[in-house]
């Protein structure tokens, strides 16, 4: 019987998302180096990634708690776009998503003491063609430098410049809400 999620993040979207769940939630953090073998495929990063946020803290897990770990990428022309180093870095990210269709791909990690589950889910993105002034507006404005791609789709640069995704919102946003409760329901 899960009793309570646990899960591994600092991000306020990723909370949010989960607490809209309905399940008791506790956050349990701790930091973990973001970095990856160069030999894996970069469409396998995210999961790798979950799966190493899980690891630390698969020992504090108790009977009834599930512990969720992820990790979030943009991926534009076969690269990796990361979190901006700075605002310029921000502006050339925008800059290159502009017009351009690309990928955000989020590897999931469920852990109980029972079973370990992960996935992956994966959305297109279409941005439409965006000015120069229309993304340091969004830049100087928003709070891109948390955000991979440079971006956060539930903001304005969302409203402006996403002409449409092919798969989940919420997924774009961090965290593919209906597929973690989708394999909650299945699996735990």
């Amino acid at each position: 019987m899960l009793d309570k999620l646990v899960l591994a993040s600092k991000s306020p979207r990723r909370q949010e998302l989960i607490k809209a769940l309905g399940y008791q939630v506790e956050i349990r953090t701790i930091e973990v180096e973001e970095t990856y073998p160069s030999s894996i495929a970069l469409i396998e990063v995210p999961e790798f990634l979950a799966i190493k946020k899980s690891k630390p803290l698969q020992e504090t897990v108790q009977k009834g708690e599930l512990l969720i770990t992820s990790d979030t990428i943009v991926l534009l022309n076969n690269a990796i776009l990361g979190k901006p180093a700075d605002r310029e870095s921000a502006i050339q990210m925008l800059s290159d998503l502009s017009g351009q269709e690309h990928t955000v791909i989020t590897g999931v990690s469920l852990y109980s003491l029972e079973k370990h589950v992960v996935f992956s889910s994966h959305t297109k993105v279409y941005f439409d063609d965006l000015t120069r002034s229309e993304i340091e507006h969004y830049v100087d404005t928003y709070s891109p430098m948390d955000k991979a791609g440079s971006y956060g789709i539930q903001e304005w640069i969302g409203l402006i410049g996403i002409k449409k995704i092919d798969g989940c919102y919420y997924n774009v946003m961090g965290l593919p809400v209906h597929d973690i409760y989708r394999k909650i329901r299945e699996e735990f």
